[in-house]
């Protein structure tokens, strides 16, 4: 961050910090804590810091197949977030597609679609 180092340099040491006394001590050992921060890395599609963890990880004791194991979660809990994510209806949109049609008084079926979508349909 060699930008806000320049130009917001308490900033940057505050964020220096926070990774400090994340990454040193506490219940989790340094690997584990690697082994997290790329998975995490992943699901934030930061390819930097999946290739920096990973190096770390390594560093720290971890081995390819650990690493792997740590981006399939990442894989695993991306795809499944897909299947549960709740929408302005106040339910799982699946439900909404796949499941009966609501129906307004006159028992016509319906989708209600009075606020509309993000791409404006």
């Amino acid at each position: 961050m060699p930008f806000m180092n320049e130009i917001m340099p308490d900033t940057a040491e505050a964020f220096g910090k926070l990774r400090d006394s994340i990454f040193e001590g506490g219940e989790l050992d340094r690997k584990t804590k690697e082994l997290i921060a790329i998975a995490s890395s992943v699901l934030m599609r930061c390819q930097y810091c999946v290739d920096v963890h990973s190096q770390r990880a390594v560093a720290n004791g971890a081995s390819k197949k650990e690493i792997a194991e740590a981006i399939a979660i990442a894989m695993f809990i991306a795809g499944g977030s897909q299947l549960n994510w709740t929408n302005i209806y106040g339910e799982n949109v699946y439900d909404l597609i796949f499941g009966e049609k609501k129906s307004d008084k006159s028992g016509n079926e319906k989708l209600d679609k009075e606020k509309g979508c993000c791409c404006g349909n």
